[in-house]
């Protein structure tokens, strides 16, 4: 059985440096940001803002990986990782965060683990 470009990760979007775009993006799989986003950003898989990369806008995925900037707001599901080349100015809400040495984060942070709901009780009588 043959793998199909997604299951082996290579099926992405891509916006390239020196490109812009002003509005919402849509993304049903993976998505690296290369050039300027003025808009909000919601992706069903992971969201890399590379070093030239520069979103204003409010973005909500599964996974995140910041080397460029993003001023706004970010809804990571899983994990955000934030490199050394990174500058987040915003609020940030995700399961999971790496912050590497000279990264910049100014702005708030809300962590929540996702634990297994207890399990239900029987009712008394």
């Amino acid at each position: 059985m043959a793998n199909t470009p997604q299951q082996l990760g290579t099926l992405y979007n891509a916006l390239t440096a020196g490109s812009k775009i002003i509005g919402t993006i849509i993304a049903d799989s993976d998505i690296r940001i290369d050039g300027h986003v003025e808009g909000d950003l919601q992706c069903s898989g992971k969201v890399v803002i590379g070093e030239q990369g520069n979103i204003k806008g409010n973005i909500i995925c599964q996974n995140a990986e910041i080397l460029g900037k993003l001023d706004g707001k970010i809804d990571v599901k899983n994990t955000l990782a934030l490199r050394a080349t990174g500058n987040i100015l915003g609020e940030v809400a995700t399961q999971t965060l790496i912050v590497e040495p000279n990264a910049v984060f100014n702005g708030s942070c809300s962590m929540n683990k996702q634990h297994p709901s207890p399990a239900p009780q029987p009712e008394k009588k």
